[in-house]
């Protein structure tokens, strides 16, 4: 019987979780489900026989490695800072590692080690990274199997709300890690454009858009992510002339996020005092100079530079960011706050749907013609837990699991999901599931 230990029972563990109990009987598989939460664990696995949930302290050194110890491959749902002391481990009791999560300096240090123990420890199979991979890599080495040279690369996606829960101003709602959302854009973008070296600082990330159509769904609007140069050498597009990944939100999004940024509400950095009863029009006017209670809209139009009778400054409002209601935090940054109150108004209801958008872009040239292919997947969710985002995220790392324990999977050391070994298996399952790229 294989072991499997998934850390973690958030958000986007439910379909990952789902598909190991589904397939745990046939494979012999003793799933293991941990988590800060038991509770949440425990709802995670119902009444599956082959599964237990646990309470888990991550730093609970003791605990930790003794459920590490006990397994034969650890997947790590974890927040990405969080993943080394799960692979430190693993190396310790050789143990097999899986995480969505983007590869960190830390990880890359551990390849050697990990060569040598004859493990693999498989980062970013997740949706982005990790679909963008896995698709990505097939439209290019399909191109160059062709003859063709990849002048250029874009990559796009977006976790959204589906079109018809899409009811609220902001045309958004939450379907992943709310920080991550909060926090995103505060490193300067770095991309290449025609041949040149392009940077966008943060204070520009969600002011300078570029408009993306999508099939039938229409045109989005995208911000570029903090580092498209790292991938030309591990998707060996070396030729390509411009290089660009981006994130994809509804029309108008960046604008309206762009306030609350130029405002200071997405910094992270320092804490606001007295926070369980300072309010948020309180918070507010504290950003404005010469501004009081009275005057918090007049002189924060002002400040943004709009109208009061605007779009943007209705999107503001309707948060509630003007509203006397208590923060209700201790010791909280303008980010904690901030989020605090999008987890209320961005909440993905009962019953609502998300949706996943992603669309790749590539030009290359083959007998001396200019070539473009276009790919882009659409997946929706099936109810407010099994979202699409969950499930895009999860299904890659259940699959990955499943043919790293049948042996299907020679890689090791520390790798991200680039070659033929794992984009051909993992995208012919997908299928089954409706994600395909049109």
């Amino acid at each position: 019987m294989k072991r499997i230990l998934v850390i973690g029972a958030g958000l986007s563990s439910s379909y990952l979780i789902k598909y190991l109990l589904q397939h745990a009987k046939k494979e012999k598989w003793q799933v293991t489900v941990a988590d800060a939460n038991l509770q949440l664990a425990q709802s995670k696995i119902g009444k599956n026989q082959s599964s237990k949930a646990v309470e888990l302290n991550i730093h609970d050194e003791t605990k930790r490695k003794s459920l590490i110890e006990g397994c034969d491959i650890v997947v790590s749902m974890l927040p990405a800072n969080l993943h080394i002391l799960v692979a430190q481990d693993c190396l310790l009791f050789h143990k097999h590692l899986v995480t969505a999560s983007y590869l960190s300096e830390e990880m890359k240090l551990l390849h050697t080690q990990a060569l040598k123990a004859n493990l693999l420890f498989l980062n970013e199979i997740g949706l982005d990274p990790g679909i963008d991979h896995l698709s990505a890599m097939q439209m290019i080495h399909n191109i160059q199997s062709k003859g063709g040279k990849i002048t250029s690369f874009e990559s796009y996606c977006g976790g959204l709300v589906a079109p018809e829960f899409d009811n609220n101003p902001w045309n958004y709602k939450f379907t992943w890690n709310p920080r991550n959302v909060v926090v995103a854009g505060q490193a300067t973008a770095r991309y290449l454009e025609n041949g040149l070296l392009k940077f966008i600082p943060p204070n520009r990330i969600f002011s300078q858009t570029k408009p993306i159509k999508v099939g039938k769904e229409g045109v989005f609007e995208s911000y570029a992510n903090r580092d498209s140069l790292s991938y030309i050498e591990p998707y060996g597009i070396g030729s390509a002339k411009t290089v660009l990944r981006g994130t994809l939100r509804k029309k108008g999004y960046s604008e309206a996020w762009n306030c609350l940024v130029k405002l200071g509400l997405t910094d992270d950095s320092y804490h606001l005092s007295e926070t369980e009863s300072l309010t948020y029009r309180e918070m507010v006017c504290a950003f404005l100079s010469g501004a009081d209670l009275t005057n918090t809209e007049i002189k924060l139009a002002e400040f943004l530079g709009i109208k009061k009778t605007s779009k943007v400054f209705k999107k503001i409002v309707w948060l509630g960011l003007l509203e006397p209601k208590p923060i209700g935090m201790e010791d909280a940054s303008p980010a904690q706050a901030l989020q605090k109150l999008l987890q209320e108004k961005w909440a993905l209801k009962k019953g609502e749907l998300d949706q996943i958008v992603m669309k790749h872009e590539i030009s290359y040239e083959l007998a001396n013609k200019v070539h473009q292919e276009h790919s882009y997947l659409i997946v929706n969710g099936e109810n407010e837990t099994l979202t699409a985002m969950a499930k895009t995220v999860g299904l890659p790392m259940a699959i990955a699991t499943k043919l790293i324990l049948q042996g299907k999977i020679k890689s090791r050391g520390v790798q991200i999901p680039l070659s033929r070994e794992f984009y051909e298996p993992i995208l012919q399952e997908l299928k089954k599931f409706n994600i395909a790229f049109n």
